[in-house]
């Protein structure tokens, strides 16, 4: 008799091993890709903008919680709503899915500038997010003028 409830106990150990492994596998931390990341070139050292587009290939949402610069102290996530932009403490980025920080909407906010970057230059970031590890994004500096365009879906179907 203890032989038999020795293996069935072995049993149930490694079923349940299984499960909490295989459990682990749905609960995968979110994989962030950013791509399009701009700045245009700051007026003055008070205040500059980041823009880029994050997108989560995962099938975990998640939020973007902060930002990290060595050009800025003060980094803030911003949203635009009614022609009005407000600071917040995150961004949905959804699962499968993206956050679009552009002109005219979300975007970050760099106050109080250490230096003010030149067209040409490149600027780092670290974005922090609620599940995601920290993701090293480098803003190229553009002419102030400059507007990313989205790109177009039309005719993709990969």
């Amino acid at each position: 008799m203890t032989g038999r409830t020795t293996r069935t106990l072995a049993v149930a150990l490694s079923l349940t091993a299984a499960l909490a492994i295989s459990g682990c596998s749905g609960d995968a931390e979110p994989k962030m890709a950013v791509s399009g990341a701009f700045m245009p070139q700051p007026v003055n050292d008070k205040m500059a903008g980041g823009f880029m587009v994050i997108k989560n290939g995962s099938e975990t949402a998640d939020k973007l919680t902060g930002i990290t610069s060595s050009l800025s102290d003060d980094l803030q996530i911003h949203e635009t709503k009614d022609q009005k932009m407000q600071q917040v403490q995150s961004m949905d980025v959804p699962a499968n899915g993206e956050l679009r920080l552009e002109r005219g909407g979300n975007h970050i906010m760099f106050m109080g500038l250490k230096s003010t970057p030149k067209v040409g230059d490149k600027v780092t970031v670290e974005l922090r997010f609620e599940k995601a590890g920290p993701v090293k994004v480098e803003l190229d500096v553009k002419d102030r003028t400059y507007n990313a365009q989205a790109p177009s879906t039309a005719g993709n179907a990969h």
